[in-house]
């Protein structure tokens, strides 16, 4: 198994290179759009899905004007891209389960190029459900430790807005929710003036897979691949690295 901590792979997303950022922004803008439309208001204090969005684009640093400006678009352009949201299954090189949620306006071409990736990383796509049962959806807010963070009182408060887990290791903080307690609890989260390093729904694995050294190198290979595909928004895995 590699030595590499948790917090040093979350430190490293987080010093994204100008063409990375690039990229997440991009994706990000996506979403706003989405937000935007299936909520049917640009204005995120009767959309609650664009409001979560703005928050984990602003977790990720996204400046306010390019969120400003996606939403403008979404709103004021009606031959903006629609795009679809479709998630895919698989396994990964070294057998990892992997979902993808992709978001596209070209379902047929982002089917090809994802199962391409897969394929030609050693791995495989699989039908719907067959690695899903090993994940769970979950609302996650990933804090750093600060001088002077009351650990205690902070889970107590985000127990009573709706948390279901509080994890505190040496250098931060993971809390974990239902999907339909997220909203509630990242606002009361963001009041208390944290240092909120991201903040999303994601799928969590429910039984990691341990990888050696090599195998690692070979599944960020893959991962960074799908990163860089357009049309994939976010990539969950079950390997513990």
């Amino acid at each position: 198994m590699s030595g590499h901590s948790k917090w040093a792979n979350i430190k490293r997303k987080k010093e994204s290179t100008d063409a990375k950022k690039a990229n997440i922004f991009s994706k990000l803008g996506k979403e706003i759009t989405v937000a935007v439309k299936m909520g049917g208001s640009p204005d995120p204090n009767v959309n609650a899905k664009l409001k979560d969005v703005i928050a984990k684009a602003k977790s990720q640093n996204m400046p306010n004007d390019n969120i400003n400006r996606c939403i403008q678009k979404a709103a004021g352009d009606a031959n903006a891209a629609n795009y679809e949201e479709i998630t895919y299954e698989g396994f990964g090189p070294c057998g990892v389960s992997v979902i993808v949620e992709s978001m596209t306006d070209n379902k047929n071409r982002a089917a090809a190029d994802i199962r391409s990736i897969f394929s030609k990383s050693g791995g495989s796509m699989g039908q719907t459900g067959s690695v899903g049962y090993m994940f769970n959806k979950k609302g996650y807010i990933l804090i750093e430790k600060t001088d002077g963070l009351d650990e205690d009182t902070l889970m107590m408060e985000a127990l009573d807005n709706g948390a279901e887990d509080f994890i505190s290791e040496e250098d931060y903080i993971e809390i974990y929710c239902v999907p339909e307690n997220f909203s509630k609890l990242r606002e009361y989260m963001e009041g208390l003036s944290l240092s909120i390093l991201e903040e999303d729904i994601r799928q969590i694995a429910t039984l990691k897979k341990e990888l050696n050294e090599e195998e690692e190198e070979k599944l960020q290979r893959f991962l960074d691949k799908l990163d860089d595909c357009d049309d994939v928004q976010n990539v969950w895995h079950n390997a513990d690295i």
